[in-house]
C-alpha cells in the first residue's frame, strides 16, 4: 500500500529564525502575485509596478510620515488587544473603545480649551484612558459575573459607541457626522484657541507632517511598556496563567474574575488612548468613522504577532504599506478603489496562511514506493 503523497504532522516547536523566514517568504510571494495581478490588469512593466508600490509609502516626506503615523496608530490598538488576547478573552470591541477615547478627548477640547496646552493634553489623554477603560470593563464584568459571550458583547459595544459619537457630533455641530477642530465659520462655536488640543502645534505653533513624530515616539513607549507589563509583572503572569487554563489559575489562588475585569480595563484603556491620538495628533476631527475599521484590522495584527508587541509593529507596517501601495497603484494606473483592497487582502491571506506552516510539517512522498507496515 502506497504512503500518502502528502503527510502533515504537528510541529513540537519551531525556531524563531525558521518562523521568521516562513513569514518573509509568504510576504515575498504575496508581493509577486500582487505585481503579476497588476501587470495582468494594466500591462505595465512589473518593475514599474514595484516602484509605484514603494512610491506610495516612501518617496516623499509626506508619504513617509503618513505611513509611520498609520502604522503606529494601528500598532497602538493592537497593543491594547494584547493583554485580552493573551488571556484568551476575545475582545473585538477595540473599534468602540477607540471611539470612546476620541469622544472623551473631544469633550475636553471643546469645553476646556481655556486651559494651558500641556495641562489640556494631559487631561484629554487621561479622560480618554478612563472612557476606554470603562468601555472595556463592562464586557469584562459581564464575563466574570455571568459568563457572557465576550465576542458578541464587545462587538455590540462597538455599535453603541458609534451611535454615541454620532449623537454628540450632531448636537455640537448641528449636522450629522463630524466635529472639526479649529473650524471657524458662522455656524461654529469652536474658538481659534481650540488648537491647544493638537499635540504637534503645542511644540511647533503650526501643524506639519513632521508633527506625526510625536505619535511615533508615544506609541513606541506604549509598545515597550506593554511588553514589560506582560513579560515581567505579576499581573502579566496571571494573565498568561488564566489564558492557559482557568482551572489552573483558580488552583494557584488567582482571582480569575478580578483578572478578567482588570485586564479588560487595561485593554480598553490603551485602545481609548489610541482614540485620543487619532483625534489630537492625526485627524484633528471626530466622526463616527474615526476608527476607520482599524479596530478590526488590529485583531488580525494581534493574532499574527502572538501578542508580542514588537511583532505588532512589523505586521502593522506590512498592512499599512500594502494599503498605501494599493491606493497609489489604483490612482496611477486608473483602477478603482477596490483594487487596493484586493492587493491588501492577498498579502493578509498569505500571512495568515503561513501560520499553518509554522505549526505543521508538510512532507511529500519520496520517489520510491513506500509500503506501510500493517
Amino acid at each position: 500500500m502506497k504512503a500518502p503523497l502528502i503527510r502533515i504532522s504537528k510541529r513540537d516547536g519551531i525556531s524563531g529564525f525558521k518562523s521568521l523566514m516562513i513569514r518573509v517568504i509568504a510576504v515575498v510571494i504575496a508581493l509577486m502575485i500582487c505585481v503579476l495581478l497588476t501587470f495582468a490588469f494594466t500591462g505595465r512593466n512589473p518593475i514599474e509596478v514595484l516602484s509605484q508600490m514603494i512610491d506610495g509609502s516612501f518617496m516623499t516626506s509626506k508619504r513617509r510620515w503618513e505611513f509611520l503615523q498609520r502604522t503606529m496608530i494601528l500598532t497602538c490598538i493592537a497593543v491594547g488587544l494584547a493583554p485580552a488576547f493573551k488571556m484568551r478573552f476575545w475582545n473585538v470591541g477595540a473599534e468602540g473603545q477607540m471611539l470612546m477615547g476620541g469622544l472623551a478627548a473631544m469633550i475636553l477640547m471643546k469645553f476646556c480649551y481655556q486651559l494651558p496646552s500641556l495641562l489640556l493634553l494631559v487631561l484629554m489623554a487621561l479622560l480618554a484612558i478612563v472612557f476606554g477603560a470603562i468601555w472595556g470593563m463592562i464586557p469584562g464584568f459581564f464575563k466574570a459575573r455571568w459568563n457572557a459571550n465576550e465576542t458578541l458583547f464587545t462587538l455590540m459595544m462597538n455599535y453603541i459607541a458609534t451611535k454615541l459619537v454620532l449623537y454628540f457630533c450632531t448636537i455640537w455641530e448641528g449636522t450629522i457626522g463630524t466635529v472639526k477642530i479649529g473650524t471657524i465659520n458662522a455656524d461654529s462655536k469652536i474658538p481659534e484657541a481650540y488648537h491647544k488640543g493638537w499635540i504637534g502645534e503645542m511644540f511647533t505653533g503650526n501643524f506639519n507632517d513632521k508633527d506625526y513624530m510625536w505619535v511615533v515616539v508615544i506609541v513606541a513607549a506604549v509598545v515597550i511598556l506593554m511588553w514589560a507589563y506582560l513579560r515581567y509583572t505579576k499581573q502579566g503572569f496571571e494573565i498568561a496563567v488564566v489564558g492557559d487554563s482557568e482551572n489552573t489559575a483558580k488552583y494557584a489562588g488567582i482571582r480569575v474574575k478580578h483578572v478578567y475585569v482588570r485586564t479588560m480595563a487595561i485593554s480598553g484603556a490603551v485602545c481609548g488612548f489610541a482614540g485620543f491620538l487619532a483625534v489630537s495628533a492625526v485627524s484633528r476631527t471626530l466622526t463616527e468613522s474615526t476608527a476607520d475599521g482599524r479596530g478590526f484590522t488590529a485583531i488580525i495584527v494581534a493574532w499574527l504577532s502572538h501578542t508580542n508587541p514588537f511583532l505588532m509593529v512589523v505586521f502593522s507596517a506590512i498592512y499599512c504599506f500594502m494599503e498605501q501601495a494599493g491606493k497609489q497603484m489604483a490612482s496611477v494606473f486608473q483602477l478603482n478603489d477596490y483594487f487596493s483592497k484586493i492587493l491588501t487582502g492577498i498579502v493578509l491571506f498569505f500571512i495568515l496562511g503561513c501560520e499553518f506552516f509554522t505549526n505543521y510539517y508538510v512532507r511529500f512522498r519520496h520517489s520510491k514506493k513506500e509500503v506501510s507496515k500493517k
